[in-house]
């Protein structure tokens, strides 16, 4: 059996967190660098502009590989990389459209990229099981799961265990993302685009 851990032990330990600055700190605080992070919202809400713009961000503290499982390589998709200058990052950030077990493969790879974004994890077809074994495998890296939603709530049951299980969960609504737990900064808002997101939540309020 292990020896357990005293209180001083546990504080002294050495924080992996990522240092977030300006309107992602403030939305997001400093999360860990490894573990689960997932975002989800429904159709037409800013996910996919969100997804890109954190994998832009988060390019500068390790590489990112995008499995564009649902958009494939398409207009859409091409168009969001395009209106974002994805370009600046091109070195840092590369899409496959690959199952979720090549991707594995992909991580277990010496020198893989640290950060793996899914999308969609409904398209990526796994279970709970098969998810915990999928974390299991990739604790040393942080994988970023983007869901479907049913109303305010991950689209079915193991989304559902997923986003509960997650370090980093994030709901995207009105071109907002809005932090739900474990990393909060002071405002828990991300705006994602502001004539968008004004224009949605003016009409929400009223």
């Amino acid at each position: 059996m292990k020896k357990g851990l005293s209180v001083t032990d546990l504080l002294n330990m050495k924080k992996e967190v990522f240092e977030f600055t300006d309107e992602w700190k403030d939305a997001f605080s400093t999360p860990g660098v490894h573990g689960i992070w997932f975002i989800y919202g429904n159709s037409s809400s800013g996910k996919t502009s969100f997804a890109l713009q954190l994998a832009k961000y988060i390019s500068q503290f390790d590489k990112v590989i995008i499995d564009s499982l649902e958009e494939e390589f398409e207009a859409t998709m091409q168009n969001a990389v395009e209106r974002l200058n994805m370009n600046e990052v091109s070195g840092r950030v590369m899409f496959v459209h690959e199952s979720i077990d090549s991707l594995s493969s992909r991580l277990s790879k010496k020198h893989s990229p640290g950060i793996a974004m899914v999308d969609s994890f409904q398209y990526a077809g796994l279970n709970y099981k098969q998810y915990k074994e999928f974390k299991e495998k990739h604790r040393n890296k942080l994988v970023i799961f983007i869901s479907h939603a049913d109303g305010k709530s991950p689209a079915g049951r193991s989304a559902k265990s997923v986003m509960y299980d997650a370090s980093l969960k994030v709901w995207v609504e009105g071109y907002k993302a809005i932090s739900k737990g474990r990393y909060i900064g002071e405002t828990g808002e991300f705006v994602i685009w502001d004539e968008g997101a004004n224009k949605y939540w003016c009409n929400y309020k009223n």
